[in-house]
């Protein structure tokens, strides 16, 4: 049997755009696994048309994966915390920004506050991070998500080291891995990987 069936697993989308299609078909096998998904849109991901595609086919999609309609609201995600709502919360994508935000406790969208609350439970925050600055200005805040409890990451690695040397994505396909790691309280090894 499956470790995600019957686990309430919260599925947040941040702005890394070009990522998004890579990442919603592993939520589709979180789904059909017989995980409860519940989606939580950044205000990028709902607002925002892209070469990647409409914003309204982002959400139109999310909500076909999950049965749900999103949360796209702190009032929304807030009875997270006291009702102690998700099993786990996957950040996929985990843009730059956000994660930046996470690393200094910034909570001023959905997806952060939701993030907040998950900690606060003490229960299981993954973040499958897709970033241009990872090794920029975004590796101490890495560094600092690495080093705090109950905070894991989907392996990830140089997309293009060459082109972008300081981006890095994590692998989609090691998603469900991650999730059921992280549902057992372990960190998926190795965390640095070739990602393609």
């Amino acid at each position: 049997m499956s470790l995600l069936k019957g686990k309430r697993i919260g599925v947040a989308l941040t702005g890394s755009h070009c990522t998004i299609g890579e990442i919603l078909p592993q939520f589709e096998k979180m789904a059909q696994a017989g995980a409860a998904l519940f989606p939580i849109l950044s205000p990028s991901v709902r607002e925002t048309d892209t070469r990647f595609g409409t914003a309204a086919a982002a959400r139109e999609k999310v909500e076909q994966i999950t049965g749900r309609k999103p949360w796209l609201e702190i009032v929304d995600v807030e009875p997270i915390g006291p009702q102690k709502l998700l099993d786990l919360l996957l950040i996929a994508p985990c843009s730059g920004n956000s994660l930046a935000k996470l690393a200094r406790g910034i909570t001023d969208s959905a997806v952060l506050m939701a993030a907040k609350a998950q900690l606060r439970n003490r229960r299981p925050l993954l973040l499958s991070i897709s970033t241009n600055d990872a090794l920029g200005l975004n590796a101490a805040n890495i560094a600092v998500l690495l080093n705090t409890k109950y905070i894991f990451m989907v392996p990830f690695g140089q997309d293009s080291p060459e082109g972008k040397p300081n981006s890095m994505v994590a692998r989609s396909e090691l998603i469900i891995p991650a999730v059921e790691a992280a549902l057992e309280g372990r960190q998926l090894q190795p965390i640095l990987v070739n990602p393609h």
